[in-house]
């Protein structure tokens, strides 16, 4: 099982070593299950990586979910937490939260984290390793009671950790290079906020501002008009699709997002390959603050807004950055002022 590791290129191979310095050798076994090697044929984009109108590395929701392992493993050492975080997107079907577009789930994008379970269960291959491993489905299927593991924002936990650095690295946008992930990595420990709860936070403050002034950028292009756009174009054709029987949603959660996007390209109902192929090759949208008619014009007013605003060590205490930083308050407010026109569109019609 040292295939998924191996093949990994040299680039995503040094993060990983950078997350952590060691791969436990329980992690081999569930990674290779069907259920996990599934999430290898889908990008951590929402599906954006397939137009030109980005510029972004292949990063595949297992390379998240393993990333987010390592963390879990290198600050706890903990089994259970660390399954946990390799498991909590087991249950991300092609494109991402487009599906979350298509479900109306714009501002928790949460709407596919109840199949978790249920995957699980049905696997065979990992209820066998559970069972080795004696290991109960209730201590791994919801990552969400380890606080190491995700909490809730602003607060940073592995999930929200994880990424933020490899978004930062190129699968968003290219911001940082290793050694400063590396820097970054290296300034974090396990605090207790204000709640008495155990955080991931950091020693230095000019460290958590840098890593703040990152995250504020990283919040906006996730909220960008052409990001709208694309979510809610792949939602709308996977619903097109759906409603003429064309794909179903099991195939949604068992296909890759290359085997999908043949079946796009080859669907001749409503146009749909004609419009996928100008989205496609386009390389930029267009923006209005009014409706555009007879174009296909996208609006979505709430959308989930990603923020950090981590704890920093100060003196004896734990404090959050932007009460000690003007610089980070700035950047916190400014992710959570972001604003883009209300519309935006292609020009296609697509009914």
């Amino acid at each position: 099982m040292n295939d998924y590791f191996s093949n990994l290129n040299e680039t995503i191979k040094q993060y990983f070593n950078i997350l952590s310095d060691e791969i436990p050798d329980f992690l081999y076994d569930y990674i290779n299950t069907p259920e996990m090697q599934k999430q290898n044929g889908i990008s951590v984009s929402c599906g954006t990586i397939y137009s030109k109108m980005y510029n972004q590395m292949w990063y595949s929701s297992l390379d998240h979910s393993v990333a987010v392992s390592l963390i879990v493993w290198h600050f706890t050492k903990d089994k259970k937490q660390t399954l946990a975080g390799l498991f909590h997107d087991i249950a991300t079907p092609v494109f991402k939260h487009c599906i979350d577009f298509m479900n109306k789930d714009y501002e928790t994008q949460e709407s596919t984290e109840e199949l978790t379970t249920k995957i699980i269960k049905r696997s065979k291959e990992i209820m066998g390793l559970l069972e080795r491993d004696k290991i109960q489905i209730e201590e791994v299927n919801n990552y969400h009671i380890y606080p190491i593991a995700d909490n809730d924002t602003p607060q940073l936990a592995a999930d929200r950790l994880e990424y933020t650095l490899s978004n930062g690295l190129g699968a968003t946008q290219k911001i940082w290079e290793l050694n400063e992930i590396e820097k970054i990595y290296k300034n974090i420990e396990i605090q207790k906020n204000e709640d008495g709860i155990e955080e991931l936070g950091f020693k230095d403050k000019e460290i958590a501002e840098k890593f703040v002034h990152a995250v504020s950028m990283l919040s906006s292009m996730y909220r960008r008009g052409k990001t709208k756009f694309s979510m809610q174009f792949l939602a709308d054709i996977m619903k097109k699709m759906s409603e003429k029987n064309l794909i179903t949603i099991n195939d949604l959660y068992n296909l890759s997002e290359k085997e999908v996007i043949h079946k796009i390209e080859n669907c001749k109902e409503n146009k749909i390959d004609e419009c996928f192929k100008i989205w496609k090759n386009a390389t930029k949208i267009n923006e209005s603050d009014i409706k555009v008619n007879d174009k296909y014009c996208v609006n979505i007013d709430k959308v989930k807004i990603r923020y950090i605003n981590p704890l920093v060590r100060n003196k004896d205490n734990f404090i959050r950055v932007n009460k000690i930083s003007d610089m980070a308050n700035q950047d916190i407010e400014k992710a959570l002022n972001y604003k883009t026109k209300k519309y935006a569109y292609l020009n296609f019609d697509f009914k």
